[in-house]
């Protein structure tokens, strides 16, 4: 049975470049003034322990850890990671959780102690879904790839399903929209 964290918003993709970054700033800015903002982005390896999940050398993030999790805080605003873009939108704090998926659940229960208790979470993973059933859970669909399997486990427990076309839509319609308040102004 999956423990229920009603103030998470889970963000999961049917495959990479889906728009869950985007999607996750865009609620930030919107209502960071509202409500503390905790935003947590989960990479979890599958696979064998210090090898990459991608069969390659890869980038690093899968070999750093032997076991368990490694959670760790960005501080850094300048740069292209997609926690250093979470944190630009307004959230209070950003956290990048690696993890294996035995130990995916101690990772999130420790990012939990780390957080103000009244903060709004929003989370980029499918596979916490299997341990955790959050306030909302939406699932991006870039179906132009082929599903990836961590999502084909969760992919029906998603309240809403998000194609990527959808939020650059309301991320264009925005810019349009601030575009023309400047130049009325």
């Amino acid at each position: 049975m999956s423990a229920e964290v009603s103030r998470l918003l889970q963000i999961g993709s049917t495959g990479r470049n889906s728009g869950k970054t985007t999607l996750a700033a865009e609620v930030i800015k919107k209502y960071k003034n509202q409500i503390p903002i905790v935003a947590l982005k989960i990479i979890t390896i599958t696979g064998k322990r210090g090898i990459c999940q991608r069969g390659t050398v890869g980038c690093g993030i899968c070999t750093s850890i032997d076991s368990g999790y490694e959670l760790i805080e960005e501080e850094n605003v300048r740069g292209n990671k997609d926690t250093m873009q979470l944190l630009r939108s307004g959230a209070m704090q950003v956290f990048l959780l690696k993890a294996f998926e035995d130990s995916l659940k101690e990772g999130f229960y420790e990012f939990l102690k780390q957080i103000p208790k009244d903060a709004l979470i929003i989370c980029e993973s499918n596979t916490l879904r299997k341990y955790v059933k959050p306030g909302l859970f939406i699932m991006m669909d870039n179906r132009k790839k082929k599903m990836k399997p961590t999502a084909q486990v969760v992919y029906d427990l998603a309240d809403k399903v998000l194609t990527t076309a959808e939020v650059e839509a309301v991320s264009i319609e925005k810019q349009k929209w601030q575009l023309a308040q400047a130049v009325c102004l």
